[in-house]
């Protein structure tokens, strides 16, 4: 097998890489290296810690010279992860656009060329976004609930999802489209994430700093820790087509809980952690990204296996094992 994994050098990337290494062979039939050939990393930058064995390729993922290289030979698995994040993208439209939308464009648009000219059908795997639900954000959401986007980021993970379902429909794509929530306890980043707060309110108090927290500690999230997004996206990838229906998209299980449930959760391992966080709270970032009902369902998600840690102390004990 062959798999790409765009967006490899990012936080969720280098955890995927790593957990696919083990999935492809190390040697062919004749005890020749192949990690080279069948796994394909690109980012716009190679990271400090790059997988060994694997071929990186840095470039522009809107670049047709770097799909000319992905596409050399067949690819039988995407894992696309490569994109402008939310403040990102609405502070840039149109790198947003490129990158978000006419990047994904183009990379369907190899997977139909490839088929067309007798390819395997590649599994193409999405990490699409919670992003596609806007404000006002419902009382409720589950696997009914209709995206409204009202953020650039949301609407072109949205758009693509569509797009997904329709290149699975035509033949050209085995795709399915995993909605993550915040992903925690990210590392520091300045990479435009307004939801950024997610890991910040978890790493810097326990990290012995202090932290202005630009939400309420009446706000609500929902948060995956590291661990079950990328088994996540591994077990949809693994999902077995029929269990998946037309609508390839559908939102990870997550943890929905309130900044102040967080905030008491962090007194458990260190009593001087909430003295160290101060409120100064932004309305629109808490309006998109602090409204999150904790009346949500994600039955999906658990159908296929997809998990995620049943409480704030789980998650929080799963970081300080792993920092």
């Amino acid at each position: 097998m062959r798999m790409v994994v765009t967006g490899a050098g990012g936080f969720i990337g280098q955890a995927l890489v790593d957990a696919l290494r083990d999935r492809v062979p190390v040697r062919d039939a004749v005890d020749r290296p192949t990690h080279e050939r069948n796994l394909l990393l690109t980012d716009r930058v190679e990271p400090p810690r790059a997988s060994g064995g694997s071929r990186w390729l840095a470039g522009d993922i809107a670049d047709t010279a770097l799909h000319d290289t992905l596409f050399a030979e067949p690819v039988d698995a995407i894992f696309h992860l490569a994109g402008i994040v939310s403040g990102a993208a609405e502070a840039d439209y149109p790198l947003g656009k490129r990158v978000n939308l006419d990047a994904t464009i183009a990379l369907l648009e190899r997977c139909r060329e490839q088929v067309a000219h007798g390819g395997p059908v590649p599994r193409f795997v999405y990490a699409s976004s919670i992003a596609v639900f806007g404000t006002p954000l419902p009382a409720r959401i589950d696997d009914a609930t209709a995206p409204a986007p009202t953020l650039s980021y949301g609407a072109h993970k949205r758009a693509c999802e569509l797009l997904i379902d329709d290149c699975t429909r035509r033949g050209f794509i085995d795709g399915r489209a995993l909605r993550l929530s915040g992903v925690v306890v990210r590392p520091p980043l300045a990479n435009g994430a307004l939801s950024g707060f997610n890991s910040d309110l978890i790493r810097e108090p326990l990290a012995g700093r202090d932290y202005v927290c630009p939400v309420t500690p009446e706000a609500t999230i929902w948060i995956v820790s590291l661990r079950d997004a990328i088994a996540n996206l591994i077990k949809l990838a693994d999902a077995a087509p029929a269990a998946l229906g037309a609508q390839r998209a559908l939102t990870t299980p997550s943890l929905a809980v309130s900044v102040a449930d967080i905030v008491t959760a962090l007194a458990k391992v260190d009593a001087a952690a909430p003295a160290r966080i101060r409120f100064d709270p932004n309305p629109a970032i808490e309006a998109q990204f602090g409204r999150w009902p904790l009346d949500c369902a994600f039955d999906r998600g658990r159908t296929l296996g997809l998990t995620c840690d049943t409480s704030i102390d789980a998650l929080i004990g799963t970081h300080l094992e792993l920092a």
